[in-house]
């Protein structure tokens, strides 16, 4: 299973009155919250990650990891999607990499509101998390209880 993820407003909560703490490798520190709820995921999926974030391409996929495992987070895979070169908004860039590409699950994970104006198809694996509180334990339980129906699957 693939998780399409992205980072700031899932993973780092985006609130302007309060600036992430920057860990050593450059990068926000995750909230705990977020952690936890995407370590749930994960071990109930063995899901791979797919980079969506807007960051995707300022590290390697090696560094990536890296920023992974110093947040206690235990990756099988990570990939990303291409360099937006079109800049493309988020909802944009995701119907041309599904329009090229047949995934059998995969949940798609963030915070962009341009996202709710998706294909059903792909909507109805979305899991949008409120920008400023990021993915929490409830969304988790949503999104393992979509990986956990038997109808899961991309259906056009």
């Amino acid at each position: 299973m693939l998780l399409y993820l992205d980072i700031d407003g899932v993973m780092v909560p985006a609130n302007s009155w309060r600036r992430p703490e920057i860990l050593e490798d450059g990068f926000p520190e995750f909230s705990t919250k977020a952690t936890r709820s995407l370590n749930r995921i994960i071990s109930n999926s063995s899901a791979d990650i797919v980079l969506t974030t807007s960051h995707k391409h300022k590290y390697t996929l090696n560094e990536w990891k890296n920023i992974f495992r110093r947040r206690n987070i235990n990756i099988n895979k990570i990939s990303r999607l291409p360099r937006n070169t079109k800049h493309l908004n988020r909802k944009e860039e995701l119907i041309k990499w599904f329009n090229n590409k047949r995934e059998n699950q995969f949940l798609i994970i963030d915070d962009d509101k341009s996202l709710n104006g998706l294909p059903q198809y792909l909507k109805n694996n979305l899991i949008q998390t409120s920008g400023s509180v990021g993915l929490t334990e409830y969304l988790a339980d949503e999104a393992i209880e979509k990986i956990g129906k038997s109808n899961f699957r991309l259906v056009e």
